[in-house]
Parts: structure tokens; sequence; C-alpha cells
């Protein structure tokens, strides 16, 4: 099949609505989540979260320009927690892709056992508590985060990858 330049270009970019002259980029959202896991304990560190993406997960937040994935997690969960972390083992990713928009919503996940420092309780997101993973899996959250456990978990997964529309039924893959 031999391509136009005006069909390269449709692939390359999403034209708003299908008219010339009203141009959108599809969007890319990069994010980090951490779980924290407390060694004497077994237990976990989770966000009830009350604002965005409403339910329990764990913390984390946005990459900001000019910073890399790993310091954007160290920073977000001084914010959220007020721990400090280190030694951030990388779990894997969460990727939604919206098939109409192209727009795309990445996850990169880590975990860790090396923190320090006094948690905060309560938040404007909601409150933190320890709770052990048996107990977590139990629970029910409307956000969707417990199917992205098993990449905590399962050292033989590296991505949840989700193709997704507002119109339409969509499946999480497990790569």
């Amino acid at each position: 099949m031999r391509l136009t330049l005006y069909d390269m270009f449709k692939r390359i970019i999403h034209l708003n609505n299908k008219q010339w002259g009203v141009i959108t980029m599809p969007k890319i959202e990069l994010t980090n989540m951490v779980m924290i896991q407390d060694k004497n304990t077994g237990k976990v560190l989770i966000q009830e979260r009350i604002r965005s993406w409403k339910g329990l997960s764990f913390p984390g937040g946005h990459v900001n320009y000019n910073e890399s994935f790993v310091d954007s997690a160290i920073r977000e969960i001084k914010e959220e927690t007020g721990l400090d972390i280190k030694n951030l083992k990388y779990c894997g990713i969460i990727h939604w892709s919206n098939n109409k928009t192209f727009d795309r919503y990445i996850v990169i996940l880590y975990k860790t056992t090396d923190f320090e420092g006094e948690l905060i309780t309560e938040m404007e997101e909601g409150k933190n508590y320890w709770i052990s993973i048996d107990e977590l899996k139990k629970c029910q959250s409307p956000n969707g985060f417990l199917s992205y456990l098993p990449l905590f978990l399962d050292d033989e997964l590296n991505e949840a990858f989700l193709s997704w529309n507002d119109d339409d039924e969509c499946e999480l893959v497990y790569k």
C-alpha cells in the first residue's frame, strides 16, 4: 500500500474533528507510583485518595520537566507521605493508550523497603496508612488500582497495557 503525504501526516498527528487548521498533538502524561514495604512487618503503604484518581493507590505523582523518573518518585513520596526513600527497584510500567486521540498516560512503577521519616497520615489527597498485602488484595477500589498489583509482586511481568477510548470497553493486558 502506498501512503500519500497526507496519510502519513494523519498517522503522525491527530486532527481534531478531522478539520484542517485545528491540529492537536497527542498528549503524553508521565507519572510514577511507588510501593513502600516495611521490612519488619511486611506491610505496604497505601493511599486512600479522595481527590484525583479516587480510591486506593500506592503513593506517587507526576514527572516534572527536566526531572528523572527516579527523582520524581523520590520527590513525590516526600511530598505526599513525609518519607525519604532510596534504593528504588524498577517494577514495570502501566501504559494507557487512547486508540482515538492517541493520548498516552504512562506510570513508571518502583518499589522499595528503604525509607525513613515520619509518616504524614492525613493530606489533601486523602490519607496514608499501612496494610498487609493480603488485606490489600481483599479491598475494593473504584480506580482499578488492585489490577496493577501483579506488576509490583511478580518479577516476570514488565507492563500492563490498556488500549482505550470513552466509547468502547477495554481489556488490560500484562506483558
